[in-house]
């Protein structure tokens, strides 16, 4: 059986019925997964332009947005393959609702984007599991498995830079905060499923 990592920044495990969701659509979920790539490259992106003296960030950062812009051209491949034309999904609250959490001054802005990337990245990193574990067809399975190590990694990273450039204390307290409300934001469902929903 594959085991699943626990991720210890995550206050609560995804909720069993998303998964039911998430395999019952699974073309949705491809759909939604190819746009979820998408706006991490551009996440990592945005911080580049936004903090580009911060050069071991820059660097890191770079990687990242190169890898998800490769996830993006291989998620693409699958919705080919399986006939799904590229299309807008409403987004669920989960995106607008951490967005809300980052403050709006420096350095506080720097410090709460690093760490709401990171909590992104892990919940993806366990959805990607799940998905993974349950999908009852192989070969999606095999390529959900593919993508696990490199969303832990890039999770790891972005706590590495908050650790980098914060003290620790501080930004481990500012994740626990943000991770309450990460948590909060999956607690109901979304009636049409998506990566982070």
């Amino acid at each position: 059986m594959f085991e699943l990592p626990t991720i210890n920044a995550l206050k609560q495990p995804s909720n069993p019925a998303w998964v039911e969701q998430a395999i019952a659509n699974l073309d949705i979920i491809l759909l939604d997964h190819s746009q979820c790539e998408r706006k991490a490259a551009g996440v990592a992106l945005n911080l580049i332009f936004r903090y580009p003296s911060n050069a071991k960030m820059v660097r890191e950062l770079t990687k990242i947005a190169r890898e998800e812009l490769e996830h993006f051209e291989l998620v693409n491949q699958w919705l080919e393959h399986r006939n799904i034309a590229m299309r807008p999904l409403a987004p669920p609250p989960y995106g607008a609702g951490l967005k809300a959490q980052i403050r709006p001054k420096e350095p506080d802005r720097f410090l709460d984007s690093l760490l709401i990337s990171g909590l992104i990245e892990a919940r993806s990193h366990e959805r990607l599991g799940l998905l993974a574990t349950h999908c009852p067809e192989p070969e999606l399975a095999k390529f959900y498995r593919s993508l696990m190590a490199s969303e832990a990694r890039h999770y790891g990273v972005y706590w590495v830079m908050a650790d980098t450039y914060f003290d620790r204390d501080i930004s481990m307290r500012r994740l626990d905060e943000l991770a309450v409300v990460e948590s909060g934001l999956l607690a109901t469902l979304h009636p049409e499923p998506r990566i982070h929903s």
